[in-house]
């Protein structure tokens, strides 16, 4: 009988990591398909909460944040892009353009984890894809739209909900959550509420952790 894990993916849309570490993740479960049944959810985090409207180029940005140099980011691009490519991700070659606020994708995140945690899944891979392979801005109303439709869900509630505040302070509080719970850096991956994998693991990282905590289950 398959041992019965609760995940939380703690992450934001814009980083990179994340989507390494998630295709990693989904490639563990895979693995472990009959011996470990994941019920996998999605919370926000925020790289960049005080990203203003038009973003920033990430050049730019980068330079800024960590004091690298264009060369160092462009080695950086080219390792991801690698890591993304052996675990199934597809990152652009040119990169990410530019930096945005993600505020938005995470109140339709969590919109679409009310309604079924499979579509809060395939939204949050729709909303990767569309940034980091399509190089889409993730301020686009149009943009999230189009990711909520491609995950099945509503458009025309997801864009009601763009053009207000739904789920802003339901948002801002599981941030906080996990802010003073000492997640400062994202993919956080949490096991039970109790077991707490940092960063975008490999698949086999991923696998033996969680199979050793379903068999401690």
């Amino acid at each position: 009988m398959a041992s019965r894990l609760k995940i939380d993916f703690v992450s934001d849309v814009s980083c990179p990591w994340c989507a390494i570490g998630l295709a990693s993740l989904e490639q563990a479960l895979r693995n472990l398909d009959g011996d470990v049944q994941a019920e996998l959810h999605f919370q926000p985090f925020e790289l960049n909460p005080q990203m203003p409207p038009g973003g920033q180029d990430v050049t730019e940005h980068l330079t800024q944040k960590y004091g690298s140099t264009p060369q160092q980011q462009a080695g950086s691009r080219e390792a991801i892009r690698q890591r993304g490519e052996s675990v199934g991700f597809t990152f652009r070659p040119e990169g990410r353009g530019r930096i945005y606020n993600t505020f938005n994708a995470h109140r339709l995140l969590h919109w679409a984890e009310l309604q079924d945690a499979g579509r809060q899944h395939a939204l949050k891979k729709a909303l990767l894809r569309a940034y980091f392979t399509d190089g889409k801005s993730m301020e686009d109303k149009a943009v999230l739209v189009a990711a909520a439709a491609e995950a099945g869900l509503d458009a025309g509630e997801a864009g009601r909900i763009l053009e207000g505040d739904d789920y802003a302070s339901e948002v801002r509080e599981r941030e906080q959550f996990y802010l003073a719970n000492g997640i400062h850096a994202v993919p956080a991956v949490i096991i039970n509420e109790r077991h707490l994998i940092q960063g975008g693991q490999p698949a086999e990282v991923f696998e033996q952790a969680l199979r050793q905590i379903a068999q401690a289950a």
